[in-house]
């Protein structure tokens, strides 16, 4: 591998991305993860992301070159390219994520009925039931952080703070906690959280 000063070439990378396309080679990821790992965490932190929030997207990305690295194209892109690319459309998705996260919902202001009717309140109850089971499908980590959130009504870096964990991780576990227990509930009939 032509190999100059310790720096390979683009053509290099390249033959280490077709190994790990082709023969899932561990070797050759782990040299494309030293050199490129620490340079997009930079690049992300340059972009004024947190820490935290940078090393879980630079861990993304790397996910991204294991699993999809039969899509690189070496006649499109370098593979400095191509995995900035993927940092640079992974931040925007968690831009996008964090200002729908902001977003007021509009129903917000619509004042519901205080009482139940008595069919409503039975329906409550085996909705609260099918909350409770799909609660219990939750991994430790993710129902801890639902119970701070949304039971004892800490903020997301209050839940950080407590649990010592970065913001980023926080945000990402409870996304995936509402993704698992949204699927878990449409597949009982429940369509929405409340």
């Amino acid at each position: 591998m032509g190999v100059v000063a310790g720096v390979a070439t683009p053509d290099d990378f390249a033959d280490l991305v077709a190994a790990v396309a082709t023969e899932r080679d561990r070797y050759a990821f782990a040299r494309l993860f030293d050199f490129f790992a620490p340079r997009i965490y930079a690049y992300l932190l340059r972009l004024r992301l947190d820490p935290g929030v940078a090393d879980e997207l630079t861990q993304d990305v790397m996910t991204v070159l294991w699993q999809k690295a039969e899509l690189f194209d070496r006649t499109k892109s370098s593979v400095g390219t191509w995995l900035f690319r993927i940092a640079r459309n992974r931040r925007i998705d968690l831009l996008r994520r964090d200002r729908e996260d902001m977003m007021p919902d509009p129903r917000a202001h619509d004042m519901p009925d205080p009482a139940p009717a008595p069919d409503d309140s039975l329906d409550m109850s085996q909705r609260e039931e099918r909350i409770r089971s799909a609660l219990r499908l939750l991994p430790r980590e993710q129902l801890d952080l639902v119970r701070l959130a949304f039971f004892e009504g800490l903020s997301h870096g209050e839940i950080a703070t407590q649990t010592g964990l970065p913001l980023g991780t926080v945000k990402s576990r409870l996304r995936l906690a509402f993704t698992r227990l949204r699927r878990a509930l449409e597949q009982e009939g429940v369509t929405e959280l409340q």
